[in-house]
């Protein structure tokens, strides 16, 4: 199906609204956004906590999938049917061109815990953009030893300035000498309206076809993307192994996971 630009009919324009993009293809876990976490489908908890957020005009899911969008129909979320996109902040420009507002904020439709507080904290963040910043990008420190090594969590380097530095997929920074902080990114960005037609007009460079991190592509074209640190417990589902983990938090929120080693001494 092609992108479609058209502007919803009867659309009114709003301040800041989520956009959740859902595919059904994802190649670790087909299907992902309709697998059932406890007895709703996972894009349905990520609606949620959106609607827990105090500073959003409402949510909106994204999707290609007529599946999706029939499943959108019956749990009576909006959602809009779009194109097919690289990513999903592609999909989210899409939408940015047909429903008016002021802001979007991306939160990823396989982060069934993410905090509202979060969500609020990104649109604040997004009210008082500096002029030249691209996007504000979410993120918590990572303490649990196995998302450390795990390729499917995103791990970012922040500078002094709160600008991403780089992201990979692969422990960033490496503990040559001392044990760093270990940053997760999430699945939480917030652009402008104007930074979402200049994403869409970017090609694709070398890091992000490489890391497969959408985020790489405003860096590689000098763009700075603003880092804001949130408070974040949970989990993002990429694998049905995670599924499986996030069922159990569900179930027992108070769920501990391995923690990180000990600062490791100088010299």
């Amino acid at each position: 199906m092609a992108a479609t630009t058209a502007l919803i009919p009867g659309a009114a324009p709003r301040r800041h609204v989520a956009v959740i993009p859902c595919r059904w293809g994802a190649s670790r876990f087909p299907g992902k956004p309709l697998a059932v976490l406890g007895d709703k489908p996972l894009l349905w908890h990520v609606h949620q906590r959106c609607l827990e957020a105090k500073r959003l005009d409402g949510a909106v899911v994204a999707t290609d999938d007529e599946r999706i969008e029939a499943a959108c129909r019956q749990l009576g979320i909006e959602c809009i049917r779009t194109g097919e996109h690289l990513t999903g902040t592609d999909r989210v420009a899409e939408v940015a061109e047909r429903l008016p507002a002021e802001a979007y904020i991306n939160v990823q439709g396989d982060e069934p815990f993410i905090e509202p507080s979060a969500i609020d904290a990104v649109s604040e963040t997004l009210a008082v953009l500096d002029f030249g910043t691209a996007a504000v990008n979410a993120y918590a420190e990572l303490r649990d030893t196995a998302a450390v090594l795990d390729h499917n969590v995103v791990k970012v380097v922040v500078g002094a300035d709160s600008r991403a530095l780089m992201f990979s997929r692969q422990p960033i920074p490496y503990p040559r000498s001392s044990w760093p902080s270990f940053l997760r990114q999430l699945g939480l960005y917030g652009f402008t309206r104007e930074a979402l037609e200049h994403f869409r007009q970017l090609p694709q460079g070398p890091l992000e076809r490489a890391e497969g991190v959408e985020m790489l592509r405003f860096i590689e074209h000098g763009h700075r993307v603003q880092m804001l640190p949130v408070s974040d417990n949970g989990i993002a589902v990429d694998t049905p192994e995670d599924l499986a983990r996030a069922a159990a938090m569900l179930s027992h929120p108070t769920t501990s996971h391995p923690r990180l080693p000990p600062p490791m001494p100088l010299g």
